[in-house]
């Protein structure tokens, strides 16, 4: 019998290893790690990509070791009421297909997200200078400007996507 339970737990313990399995990101190659990101699950490559984001802004804004837990946490609040503030627009639309009154309404949804998107930086910026300096979360906001340029440079431009128009607020 304790035959058995130790066989069980030594599997059970190896299949937890397999799935919390470490990567060295760094010694891989691209193939490699696109490899590994394609057999991820859904969940998996989201939760990685969120840690490889929370190690970037880390790692440029230099926070201190006892802060970066606290900072961390704010950070993905802020990220994360960003999203759902962004979610109350539909940008999915054809602005040219809209009627006068459809338009003016869609306009005006877009600077109340617009406002609540800013308002929503004001507050986790006053936040975020209780942990970090302010010179940091200027360079926070900054660099995520320049990341948002970025990806917008490597997306399609035209018509010719099947989701039709992206519209931001």
């Amino acid at each position: 019998m304790k035959k058995i339970l130790f066989t069980l737990f030594i599997i059970y313990g190896f299949g937890l290893n397999a799935q919390k399995t470490e990567y060295d990101w760094k010694k891989m190659d691209p193939k490699q790690r696109k490899e590994v990101i394609n057999n991820l699950s859904p969940e998996e490559r989201k939760a990685l990509l969120a840690k490889f984001r929370n190690n970037m802004v880390m790692d440029n804004l230099d926070i201190e070791a006892n802060d970066k837990a606290e900072f961390t946490q704010l950070y993905n609040e802020y990220l994360d009421n960003q999203k759902q503030i962004k979610s109350q627009f539909n940008s999915n639309f054809n602005p040219e297909t809209l009627s006068d009154e459809e338009a003016k309404a869609k306009l005006q949804q877009s600077f109340e997200v617009g406002q609540k998107l800013l308002d929503n930086r004001k507050k986790y910026a006053d936040k975020m200078q209780e942990v970090i300096p302010c010179q940091k979360v200027l360079k926070l906001f900054q660099s995520e400007g320049m990341m948002r340029d970025k990806m917008n440079e490597r997306k399609p431009h035209g018509n010719n996507n099947a989701g039709g128009q992206r519209q931001s607020p």
